[in-house]
């Protein structure tokens, strides 16, 4: 008998959310009960499936595509909760379940979408859907499930069906496996070092490597690790060029250090795999086929964006290159400058040109300040307030929860945020959903959280960011507002369930108001004296805001152009790592700047499917962004009333319910031309 047997879906905490608040009960739920209740729960929906599938009356839109999209809720939630703890707190139990459950969940999902039956009820609508006087939304969503199937296989013959549904789940295995192996790389690399090997750093710094020495077992020590809230300022302000070299190179071989961690063979694998899909469903590149359902449509618009953008930055970086190294020579260096050279010259040409340094800025920049500076802003632009509420037990006793209503007091969901480095969380930063918002059937409010990697402090002291920090957390609270601003009806559309190069505009966005001056002059406030940011500081850092867009744009622009050649080739390299050193000889890329994101560890495109021809989106959202913050700009007040109704409405609330050219312009009158963005970042 398996054990799923024994499993009451209706009762059990994962799937039956009876904790405060209606969460999950996080203290009832052990490593080892998600593989029973997944078992359990793949099969429950797979029972649903049938029942959609085998009903013999006509389809309606009623007892198909809604039946559908209300399917699966058990496995939703057991689901949501293990891709929670799989990201954000692991262990060698959730690891193994995650290399058996992702398999499974492909062969799952393939077979759904390869069901002949329910194929043919989706489209038997499909065909009829002019005659059915359907609402916009619901149109939208029949054509996009359509779309779906047809791009999942519905249509292949029995052979291809199989031969799809076998790399499906063969990528789904090396994506989990690529995510791992750099989460093994990050989490065993460290660089221990004592006082004597301090030179430069800053208290913020110390106090952070002090921690992380002694999560790592090594009290009254010091680490460097590969988290980018201690590798980046080690790299900015240590005065040993022989340790910043130690970790740079420790840095970009995440990923391709020879061993059991190494991601050489899985990238190959993954390439591959990929290209056969397209040729299998007949697009001429993985990458035509990822972008069918984007604003971009194809590889050749993506190219004219991203290419103009890199002849700018190039000339950037190469000018700003000649002045760090004045600099250098000025500092008795004799050495060839080098990538681990680059950020320390150039925080010190930052102190030159505009006499400050990040140390200077980050007292001002509190943790619990520029949470509170969100919400604040996300009050006065959406009538939306948050309510912390203490002692509730989530995934980890880091994460916080928060209630969000509305302006008239009733509740709009939950928010709840997980802000600490730790080694049992992959790195970077994200938005993700327990439950997403919508109203269909009995409707379901947004549960909704983000994840950080700020550097804990010691206890009792204060946590303090440098701006790119503030602005990562910014960054992922406007997707979370995506998520908990939702108004729509179907769950395929809510929140940010958008095309992937529309998502990042309402996080993109929302950056912009961390500096505007009235927020900062509210909540940048100086840790010790808890004075507010001088207005010439705050002037020094506002001028500087392009300082080093040479760098950053080189950085990003050359990982988005890297993504593109690998994927909009019909065929796959032989040797990944190969082709992406002669892409970027190609390119003329500086050997003085790495790329940011290098392919052994380019989670985005490789540990899964997530922006896999698709990491260009960031640049194509900036563009979006630039032009709807002059929007504000433009009547002389952030917060303008109309506008951010306005906002609201097309942008945060719509979810995919309309297309997003559409949206946007329904929000600013027209859709914008790239040169708002590139004088936003400097290059013009």
């Amino acid at each position: 008998m398996s054990m799923s047997k024994t499993v009451d879906l209706a009762a059990h905490p994962l799937t039956v959310w009876q904790g405060p608040l209606g969460l999950p009960d996080f203290s009832r739920i052990g490593d080892n009960d998600f593989g029973p209740v997944f078992d359990a729960a793949l099969a429950a929906h797979q029972a649903e499936i049938d029942a959609i599938a085998g009903n013999s009356e006509a389809p309606t839109v009623e007892n198909t595509l809604a039946e559908l999209e209300l399917a699966g809720e058990a496995l939703d939630h057991v689901s949501s909760i293990f891709w929670c703890r799989a990201g954000a707190h692991t262990n060698d139990t959730i690891q193994a379940m995650e290399r058996e459950v992702s398999p499974k969940m492909s062969r799952h999902f393939s077979a759904i979408s390869m069901n002949e039956k329910l194929f043919a009820r989706i489209d038997d609508l499909y065909q009829r859907r002019d005659t059915l006087q359907l609402d916009a939304e619901t149109l939208r969503v029949l054509e996009k499930t359509w779309k779906g199937f047809v791009r999942s296989g519905a249509k292949l013959d029995a052979e291809g069906k199989k031969r799809l549904a076998a790399i499906n789940e063969e990528l789904s295995s090396l994506g989990t496996k690529f995510g791992q192996n750099v989460l093994a790389d990050e989490r065993d690399w460290a660089l221990f070092l004592d006082e004597a090997d301090l030179a430069g750093l800053p208290d913020f710094l110390k106090s952070a490597m002090a921690e992380a020495a002694e999560m790592r077992g090594q009290k009254g020590r010091y680490a460097v690790t590969l988290s980018r809230s201690i590798y980046e300022p080690f790299s900015t302000f240590s005065e040993r060029r022989d340790l910043r070299e130690i970790a740079f190179k420790a840095f970009i071989m995440r990923g391709q250090n020879g061993g059991a961690s190494d991601n050489t063979d899985v990238v190959r694998d993954m390439l591959k795999l990929r290209a056969e899909k397209a040729k299998l469903l007949g697009y001429g590149s993985f990458a035509a086929l990822k972008l069918d359902d984007t604003m971009a449509k194809t590889p050749k618009a993506v190219h004219e964006l991203l290419d103009p953008v890199w002849e700018k930055a190039l000339e950037k970086a190469a000018a700003d290159q000649k002045e760090l190294e004045r600099l250098a020579a000025e500092a008795g260096s004799n050495e060839k400058f080098a990538a681990w050279d680059w950020r320390f010259y150039q925080e010190k040409l930052r102190a030159e040109k505009f006499a400050f340094d990040e140390a200077e800025l980050k007292p001002y920049l509190q943790l619990e300040r520029v949470i509170e500076a969100c919400f604040d802003v996300a009050t006065r632009l959406f009538g939306i307030t948050f309510e912390e509420k203490k002692g509730i037990t989530a995934w980890h006793p880091d994460a916080r929860v928060f209630v969000v209503k509305n302006a008239d007091g009733s509740e709009r969901g939950l928010f709840l945020a997980d802000y600490f480095a730790r080694p049992s969380k992959r790195s970077g930063a994200w938005m993700s959903a327990l439950r997403s918002g919508y109203k269909l059937g009995d409707g379901a409010k947004p549960v909704i959280y983000n994840i950080m990697n700020f550097a804990k402090p010691p206890a009792g002291e204060a946590a303090l960011l440098s701006v790119d920090e503030a602005k990562t957390l910014f960054h992922e609270f406007g997707h979370a507002l995506h998520g908990m601003l939702t108004d729509v009806t179907w769950p395929s559309v809510s929140g940010t369930s958008v095309s992937r190069d529309f998502v990042e505009l309402p996080s993109q966005l929302y950056e912009h108001w961390l500096t505007v001056p009235a927020v900062l002059e509210k909540h940048a406030l100086h840790v010790k004296t808890g004075k507010p940011m001088p207005k010439a500081l705050l002037d020094k850092m506002l001028a500087a805001r392009t300082f080093g867009a040479g760098f950053a744009t080189v950085e990003f622009t050359a990982s988005a152009l890297i993504d593109m050649a690998y994927h909009a080739r019909p065929d796959a390299p032989a040797e990944p790592l190969r082709y992406e050193a002669e892409t970027l000889e190609k390119l003329h890329m500086p050997d003085t700047i790495a790329m940011r994101h290098r392919t052994p560890h380019f989670g985005h495109i490789f540990a899964g499917d997530g922006y896999s021809a698709g990491y260009y989106s960031y640049m194509w959202s900036e563009v979006l962004d630039a032009d709807a913050f002059s929007a504000f700009e433009e009547t002389g007040d952030a917060f303008n009333p109309e506008l951010a109704e306005r906002l609201r409405k097309n942008i945060y609330a719509a979810g995919g319910s309309k297309d997003p050219e559409e949206l946007y312009t329904a929000f600013r009158g027209k859709m914008p031309s790239p040169e708002a963005m590139m004088v936003k970042r400097g290059l013009v």
